[in-house]
């Protein structure tokens, strides 16, 4: 295993946590926001967001935009 496989490994759990505080931070702000929020509608629109932002990514990095980041 390369030291980089090994680096982001070491962090994944991490990285995942992230993710999931940052999905769960916005269904707070959007409760707190709209009083009688529909919840399963909120967070299908939150995942999205982080989909096509994720997706957005990916295509930079298939292009090489982080080659030497």
């Amino acid at each position: 295993m390369d030291m980089t496989t090994k680096e982001i490994n070491s962090r994944k759990e991490s990285i995942e946590n992230q993710l999931v505080l940052l999905f769960k931070s916005n269904m707070k702000i959007t409760d707190w926001d709209v009083p009688e929020a529909d919840d399963r509608k909120a967070a299908q629109m939150i995942v999205d967001i982080l989909q096509k932002k994720l997706d957005s990514i990916k295509k930079d990095v298939d292009e090489g935009k982080y080659n030497f980041y």
